[in-house]
């Protein structure tokens, strides 16, 4: 009878020391949440809310707690305190700005890349674009927002020059991102795809964090770690490359070489050029990278040479240009990325650029020498989920020294040194999922001009539905003028534009529509008094533009089995006063109409992808002096319809072929003039066109991997 009654009073004391936890949780429109999840930290005592949102529990703790609430998509919920306190609480949970369906920062942005939440392109489409050959800037030149200029190659963005678009290597500058090439040869970017894993291509309205851009900046990220080791052989109509990755515990080494020479090429093909010698390059990066316990270390570099000789045709001169050149270029990119605390991280990263270019034409030998450095510290703040801090410095230095002979000059020298120290900072607020905003401030000052500038960005972005948003962007962006300018006259000052975007994007399963207006401004741009620039010419800062269009982005993989399409188009409304231009007006790389239409198609049975890549333009203007005006007429529009075909021989081994401008339409980039006119006063022309209208390219690619199914097709 006494240890029953022991059992029913140490039964009664264990009730009378649990406490009762109860309330209701609730989400910020005071609904109810149902299923949520409530529990002391570090014990099992907890409960689940149920149709009414309320909770009830009881514990043995004393004493003060943490209770957590949490629920999916919502912010977790923490309350310390006496848990004898701890009823009828009443609790509201916040959307979590992090989810996937959250509002997301994206006006004159897009991303291609594992790791973001809205992808336009993925990291496979950046090379197997029909039309881009290979080439990662090919790829983006399907995207709205960008100018077809064939002979160039290089991004036209927005009624922008090439040279106001800068490309990064995880962050740090990219000085010579281009290979050289001659006139109405298109360019290519320097490096090779493969080693990249996420790109973003802003065409306005970037970061503080990127300044020294006028128009767009590319960002390429490289592989922050390998999948497994590999080698990568290809054999092509133009020459051959190899690559090797080796992985070990904590590093991981990539390596990759390429020869590249046209003279077999061209010996089946005709050019309209008259080669002497025809292009020819060798080139090789690499890649290394090393963990830390709280970071990562990459270390990238890359090298070529090219070279190549050849005759163009004139009109002023019967036995045609001589054009030869050589070129070495050396890139180096040091970057370490680390978590320091909790709430902080930071990274940075340095490059050096030696670019060594000699060019023969005619009578005229000019060689230029550049090294760049570029060094940039940043660190990142996560206050808390819905307020980020970003801010850093960096510092630019470019020496530029150009020797010139001819017949009548020896040993002309001409140069600068281009010094900018600059700073930034950022801020990311998400007032709720559907809302948030960035607003920063970059400041720069100009050793060459002993000038500062300041520059205020701004973005804002709004979630209308479930699939869709809205989006402003303002930014003030400087850059100091080219090299063909400053090696003549350093008495100048940075040139300046400021965007203004407004952006709706409809982002659903395996489809995405987006569409961007804009409009931009363009104040102290560069003049000069003679056809091209020299050290007798006059400069000065007067001259002034503006750019205003829209572009429209279409993309699914989803309504057709097996087939991705995406369609793109952009207007463009824009005139410049610059250069040595007489008057305002529409330049001659931009094109008021621009269309992409890309399509790709998995055919099972023949273990293949073949795609296509169609892009038509409206013509751009040129001067015509045997009329009245200036930039007064427009060549024919553009046509380009590009296929290929990667067949699968096994799951290894990939054959590729591919033809540019399959039905060989007949484009003009221009007109060249004679100087003089004939006996009835006439101006003859001759039209500029490719080398050739059609290129074709096959090749045969071989991976070697551990699990024998890795294979090229990301990489053609």
């Amino acid at each position: 009878m006494k240890r029953i009654i022991i059992i029913i009073t140490l039964i009664s004391m264990q009730l009378s020391a649990q406490t009762t936890i109860s309330g209701t949780v609730f989400n910020s429109k005071n609904k109810p949440i149902m299923g949520a999840n409530i529990y002391l930290e570090g014990t099992y005592d907890g409960s689940t809310t149920d149709e009414n949102g309320a909770f009830l529990f009881t514990t043995s703790e004393t004493g003060n707690q943490n209770l957590v609430v949490s629920y999916v998509s919502y912010e977790t919920y923490t309350m310390y305190g006496d848990v004898s306190y701890m009823k009828d609480l009443t609790v509201k949970l916040r959307e979590d700005v992090n989810a996937l369906d959250a509002v997301v920062l994206s006006a004159g942005t897009f991303q291609a890349g594992d790791n973001s939440k809205v992808n336009v392109l993925k990291p496979l489409d950046v090379v197997t674009t029909a039309s881009a050959l290979g080439d990662f800037v090919g790829a983006f030149q399907t995207l709205p927002g960008t100018t077809t200029v064939a002979e160039d190659g290089r991004l036209f963005v927005r009624g922008g020059d090439a040279e106001e678009t800068q490309i990064f290597i995880d962050g740090i500058r990219v000085f010579t991102p281009y290979t050289p090439t001659t006139n109405n040869a298109p360019t290519r970017g320097r490096y090779s795809p493969f080693l990249f894993d996420g790109i973003t291509f802003s065409t306005g309205g970037y970061s503080a964090e990127f300044g020294q851009a006028l128009s767009s900046v590319l960002l390429l990220n490289t592989i922050d770690e390998p999948d497994q080791e590999k080698t990568d052989i290809g054999i092509m109509s133009i020459g051959a490359s190899i690559g090797n990755t080796q992985k070990w515990d904590k590093s991981a080494l990539s390596v990759n070489a390429s020869y590249i020479n046209l003279e077999p090429y061209n010996a089946i093909f005709s050019s309209r050029n008259d080669w002497i010698k025809p292009f020819e390059t060798l080139s090789g990066e690499a890649v290394y990278r090393k963990k830390t316990n709280s970071g990562l270390f990459k270390l990238y570099g890359a090298f070529d040479v090219t070279n190549f000789e050849l005759i163009q045709e004139d009109i002023n001169d019967p036995e045609g240009v001589h054009f030869k050149l050589n070129n070495k270029n050396l890139y180096l990119n040091g970057s370490y990325q680390s978590v320091l605390s909790d709430t902080w991280s930071m990274q940075g990263g340095f490059s050096y650029t030696n670019a060594i270019n000699n060019l023969n034409i005619n009578e005229s030998a000019v060689d230029d020498t550049e090294n760049s450095f570029h060094t940039k510290l940043k660190f990142k703040n996560r206050i808390s989920n819905r307020l980020k801090l970003y801010f850093g410095a960096e510092y630019f230095a470019t020496n530029f020294n150009e020797n010139y002979n001819d017949e009548t000059i020896a040993d002309a020298t001409y140069g600068y040194n281009n010094n900018i120290a600059a700073a930034f900072a950022e801020v990311d607020i998400f007032i709720s999922k559907k809302l948030a905003f960035k607003t920063g401030v970059r400041g720069e000052y100009s050793e060459l001009f002993k000038d500062a500038t300041v520059a205020p960005r701004m973005s804002l972005a709004y979630k209308t539905s479930s699939k869709s948003q809205l989006s402003l962007a303002y930014g003030s962006f400087y850059q100091n003028p080219s090299s063909n300018i400053l090696k003549f006259n350093q008495d100048l000052k940075a040139q300046n534009t400021s965007h203004y975007i407004f952006n709706y994007q409809y982002n659903a399963d395996r489809k995405i529509f987006r569409a961007e207006a804009y409009y931009k401004t363009y104040d102290d741009l560069v003049k000069y008094d003679s056809e091209f620039t020299t050290f007798e010419s006059n400069f000065n800062n007067n001259g002034s533009g503006f750019a205003k269009g829209i572009d429209f982005f279409w993309r699914d993989s989803k309504s057709i089995k097996s087939f991705d399409y995406w369609i793109s188009y952009s207007f463009l409304d824009t005139e410049r006063d610059y250069k040595n231009y007489e008057t305002k007006a529409q330049p001659n790389f931009a094109n008021t109409h621009n269309l992409s239409v890309v399509g790709k198609y998995w055919i099972n049975d023949w273990r293949s992808q073949v795609g296509f890549s169609y892009a038509l333009a409206s013509g751009r203007t040129f001067t015509n002096p045997n009329q009245p005006g200036f930039l007064n007429n427009k060549t024919k529009p553009y046509n380009n319809l590009s296929l290929n075909w990667a067949y699968l021989i096994s799951p290894q081994k990939i054959l590729y072929a591919s033809v540019n401008n399959v039905l060989g339409f007949k484009n003009i980039n221009g007109y060249q003039y004679a100087n003089t006119p004939d006996m009835n006063g006439h101006f003859d022309r001759r039209a500029l066109q490719p080398a050739a209208d059609q290129f074709f390219f096959v090749g045969f690619f071989w991976t070697i991997s551990d699990d024998k199914k890795s294979n090229q097709l990301d990489n053609l």
